[in-house]
């Protein structure tokens, strides 16, 4: 198993990659490819670069005309995010303009985990600050935390494809409910698994700005697992809970 770091995005992603028959040469290559997947996306859709296309979008100096591709892959994904939350996440109606980094990350690390499947590796894993994609002959098992307390686990997931976890407890009054503008103050921490991790990562956030009533706005194939501000632990049918928390 080949292990890497990469610091992008505001956050870490950490790989796991087990070459199988391309070899340790190739997969080291593949990562580093993906690795650049991860930095364009950084470049493509980060508000705090004045030359993003995403911050010249906001400010109404990039017409959809000139829209890189990648742009209009998110936008079209956002709505579609919107739509089935039913506006609990909506990037339009952030503070500033058009914001879809609730899920871009998410976005980007599944392009990077497609990257090493094209390239022929075994099994793989990316975590991109929490947000996870990966794929291999048997499923992943993820610790997902507490979220009061890093060291221990809420429960260990069996994942195949994707799983997200959102939650206000790392940056306080950063999940802000769209509908009001307000920072939300209703669940402690929101986990989705599904087929798409950028899906996931949306459907997460809106979790955090629904709270339990929004267990039902999930797409056929995803799955959740809440923590209420009381500890509560709330799973949908399905969610792949291979182990509970110890007491």
């Amino acid at each position: 198993m080949i292990g890497h770091v990469e610091h992008v995005m505001g956050t870490t992603a950490s790989f796991a990659v087990e070459p199988g028959a391309v070899g340790d040469r190739r997969a080291r290559a593949a990562i580093g490819l993906a690795c650049a997947i991860l930095h364009e996306a950084d470049e493509t859709f980060s508000p705090y670069r004045p030359d993003s296309p995403l911050s010249r979008h906001r400010r109404g100096a990039l017409a959809p005309c000139d829209f890189p591709a990648q742009l209009f892959d998110v936008l079209a994904l956002s709505a579609e995010a919107v739509r089935f939350t039913d506006g609990a996440f909506d990037p339009w109606a952030m503070p500033g303009g058009v914001d879809p980094t609730g899920l871009v990350k998410g976005w980007a690390a599944a392009r990077a985990l497609e990257s090493l499947r094209s390239a022929g590796v075994a099994a793989a894993m990316i975590n991109a600050g929490g947000d996870i994609a990966c794929f291999g002959p048997q499923p992943w098992r993820i610790g997902v935390r507490a979220p009061d307390d890093p060291q221990r686990l809420v429960c260990v997931s069996e994942v195949r494809s994707a799983i997200a976890t959102s939650g206000g407890y790392e940056r306080p009054d950063e999940i802000i409910d769209p509908r009001s503008g307000e920072p939300v103050a209703g669940l402690a921490q929101a986990t989705v698994t599904g087929e798409n991790l950028a899906l996931c990562d949306a459907f997460a956030t809106a979790l955090i700005v629904t709270g339990e009533s929004g267990l039902t706005m999930l797409a056929p194939g995803y799955t959740a697992v809440i923590v209420a501000d009381d500890g509560r632990m709330l799973a949908t049918p399905g969610f792949p809970i291979a182990q509970a928390a110890a007491a």
